[in-house]
This record gives C-alpha cells, sequence and structure tokens, in this order.
C-alpha cells in the first residue's frame, strides 16, 4: 500500500519558517521525481516546487529564492522549506509522486499575524 505523509505544517506569522515534510512508503522513493502542490481556498492546486531523479529542482516564480526543496532518498522523505512566509502562501500543501496517482493527505499552512 502507498502511503504520501505530509508533516510540518502550522500557524507562522509573516516573515516566519516552516519545514515540510513528505514520508513515503510502498514506492521506490528514489525511481520517482517528487513535487510540492498547495491549493488555496476557491484555487485551483498549483505545482510549488519538484526535484527530479537526479536532484534537479524547478520552482513557481511566486516561490523562487524563498523556497527549497530537497530528498534524502535513504529516508524515502522530501522537503520543503519554507522561508520568509506571506500571507498568499496560506494554503493546503500537498506532495505527489511525479506523474504518479499518488498523494499525500495534505498539511495545512497558515501565515497570519
Amino acid at each position: 500500500q502507498v502511503q504520501l505523509v505530509e508533516s510540518g505544517g502550522g500557524l507562522v506569522q509573516p516573515g516566519g519558517s516552516l519545514r515540510l515534510s513528505c514520508a513515503a512508503s510502498g514506492i521506490i522513493f528514489s525511481l520517482y521525481g517528487m513535487g510540492w502542490y498547495r491549493q488555496a481556498p476557491g484555487k485551483q492546486r498549483e505545482l510549488v516546487a519538484s526535484i527530479t531523479i537526479a536532484g534537479n529542482t524547478q520552482y513557481a516564480d511566486s516561490v523562487k529564492d524563498r523556497f527549497t526543496i530537497f530528498r534524502d532518498n535513504a529516508k524515502a522523505t522530501v522537503y520543503l522549506q519554507m522561508n520568509s512566509l506571506k500571507p498568499e502562501d496560506t494554503a493546503t500543501y500537498y506532495c505527489n509522486a511525479l506523474g504518479s496517482i499518488f498523494w499525500g493527505q495534505g498539511t495545512q499552512v497558515t501565515v497570519s499575524s
């Protein structure tokens, strides 16, 4: 059974930081590119950051230079380090094994003073 379990969300003030984690099981993690998506109320889900099998990364323009995606294949975990958070980063964040039907349940990030 494939599971992607996100954690690390919460309430943070503008300018603060959070690190999200997504632990995978039931898949050969090292064979998948991984992505972090987010969805705010009333908006479409959008790809925030992705990382390939080789470790190459891409970011949405809105988070470039603030967010960093990285992976630890030994722990079958992908991370999203989020710095300089803004209220517009408020959303539910999901991880996905790229190109697959495997999604996590989501973790809520709220940026508010």
